[in-house]
Parts: C-alpha cells; sequence; structure tokens
C-alpha cells in the first residue's frame, strides 16, 4: 500500500515516525519550507523524511496542476494529512483509491478550523483530543475514524497541551493503521448539529481586555505564551507583553477599574479585572528582555489599557 505523508509540525514529525516504526510503504512526502517570520520550535517533517531517504516535495502551492500531476504520477492508495497548512483540493482528494484522512487537534465536529489547540485554551475547556477523519472538500467535516481525548490540566498552556496531544496523535496512528491497511476502519459520521468552528489567530488577538473576568484573562495568557506571541496591553503608548499571570483570590479589587494596578510585591503585581483580579509574573517591554514583573518600574495606581 502506497501513502503519501503531507505533513508538518510536530504532528507531522511523530505520525511520519510512527507510520515508519509500522513498516508502512511512504511513497513522498509533501511539506513545507519553513517561513523566515516564524519561530520554528518544533520537528522537522522534511529532516525526518531526508534521513530515511524519503522522496521530498515542498510546493508553495500543492493544489498547482504541476504537483497534482506529480502526485497522480506516484498514484498512491492513501494520503495522510498531519497538520499539513494547505487545504487539498478535489483532484487531489480523487486520487488515493482508498481516500485521504487527515489529523486535526481536537474532538471533532468541535473546534473545526484553524488553531484548536489555542482556542480550547481561550475558552477554557478541560478536554480536547485528536480526530482521524476521512477527508472532504469541506474542511473537518468528513467521517470520523478514531479519536483520542486529552485532559486540560489548569496550567497547561498552548505548548504543553500541544506537547500531549503529539503524544496522542501518535498512539491513535499507531492504532488506526493497522486497520485502515486492512480496510476495516470503522468510519462514524460527523454530528454536524454540535459542530463549532474557529478561524486562525493573529498577534492582534492577544490583547488583553481587562474587563473581562481574571479567569478569561488568564486563559487568553497562557492559550499564546511561548512560543506564540504573547498576551499584551499598553502603557500609555508603550506595548507590554505578558508572558505569564494567573488569578488571585487572595485579593480583592475592591471597586478598582479594570486594570488598575491595585499592588505589587516580590511576587509580581496585582491587577484588578472585569471580575476578580490576576497576579501578572513576567512581562517584556518593547526590544527588551523577558523580565519578572516586579522588575518592570510599574507602580500601584497605574492603569494598564
Amino acid at each position: 500500500m502506497k501513502i503519501i505523508v503531507m505533513g508538518y509540525h510536530d504532528m507531522g514529525y511523530v505520525c511520519l515516525e510512527r507510520l515508519l516504526s509500522l513498516g508502512a510503504e511512504i511513497a513522498a512526502v509533501v511539506t513545507h519550507a519553513d517561513s523566515a517570520r516564524e519561530e520554528i520550535w518544533f520537528k522537522s517533517v522534511r529532516d525526518l523524511a531526508f534521513s530515511r531517504c524519503l522522496p521530498v516535495y515542498q510546493p508553495p502551492d500543492v493544489n498547482d496542476p504541476r504537483m497534482v500531476g506529480e502526485l497522480r504520477r506516484i498514484a498512491p492508495d492513501i494520503i495522510f494529512s498531519f497538520y499539513f497548512r494547505q487545504l487539498l483540493g478535489r483532484e487531489i482528494l480523487e486520487i488515493p483509491r482508498g481516500g485521504a484522512f487527515n489529523l486535526h487537534g481536537s474532538l471533532l465536529p468541535r473546534y473545526r478550523g484553524r488553531c484548536p489547540v489555542n482556542w480550547v485554551l481561550v475558552h477554557g475547556e478541560k478536554e480536547t483530543g485528536v480526530t482521524l477523519h476521512r477527508m472532504e472538500v469541506k474542511p473537518d467535516r468528513g467521517a470520523i475514524v478514531a479519536q483520542r481525548a486529552v485532559p486540560i490540566g489548569f496550567r497547561d498552556t498552548a505548548r504543553t497541551l500541544f506537547d500531549k496531544m503529539t503524544l496522542a496523535a501518535a498512539e491513535l496512528i499507531g492504532d488506526a493503521y493497522p486497520l485502515i491497511a486492512r480496510g476495516t476502519i470503522p468510519e462514524i459520521p460527523q454530528d454536524h448539529r454540535h459542530a463549532s468552528y474557529f478561524g486562525g489567530r493573529s498577534a492582534d488577538d492577544g490583547r488583553i481586555d481587562w474587563s473581562k473576568g481574571a479567569l478569561q484573562i488568564y486563559n487568553l495568557i497562557r492559550a499564546v505564551t511561548h512560543p506564540y506571541p504573547g498576551a499584551f496591553t499598553a502603557l500609555g503608548q508603550k506595548k507590554l507583553l505578558v508572558w505569564w499571570g494567573e488569578p488571585d483570590d487572595s485579593v480583592v479589587a475592591g471597586g478598582a477599574a479594570p486594570g488598575a494596578v491595585i499592588g505589587t510585591d516580590r511576587d509580581g503585581i496585582t491587577v484588578a479585572t472585569g471580575s476578580g483580579t490576576i497576579r501578572i509574573t513576567s512581562v517584556q517591554w518593547p526590544g527588551g528582555p523577558e523580565i519578572e514583573a516586579r522588575e518592570s518600574g510599574i507602580a500601584q495606581g497605574t492603569v494598564l489599557g
């Protein structure tokens, strides 16, 4: 059974690695060239493929007719998409006789779309997971082949949660691939009534709205802290990145305006929110290093945002 793997990021790496360990015949790997504008903190699918002497393609547009023609020439039985960042057009989806399957980073049908690992944290979910599903032209809607749930801890960040999901993805592929190879994989149609969809996120989506509750603000901070662009607020004309902070139930806002700094001590700065307070512990001024919030020079009575 000839397989084409389209993959990127750690998810792509571990899933390709697991398929190879199972003796799958990988006819080619399609991946992305790394962007100079992006912090590359994850493993390289390309390097793994090179180390196993596999043919590698890095097309700017996977749906370019020349690339589609090359995929037809290879004539794969199965196409897997593991965190590949481009949608596959109908012409590609019709090539493999056994179908095309995508690994999505949520428990579908919830959190369809982009950046699910960030969105589940923004919304304070207690559980997420990974889903392998048959691909259709419309993204994230095809029948579910396999799922693996992942619990979300209170102090999970996008990075720690992604690491847990990556381990779950490797296990899922290890269980599902032998069934796909034998043609005995179960397929469960998604219940579209329970679907939710979220789009991509930009750095500007990290702006802190201090009128929201302390828990909501905390969820935003942990959703976009390292290695993502970070949550931020303003002090006058200066942007202040907030890399970490947690709700502080020991301090009462006492009617202070949202964004007001109501306390500073060796543990950080305490800020009033729309509901409760949050203790900020790690910040960064533009062009400077990340520092402890107590070293930021922000005084009690300052209003952020």
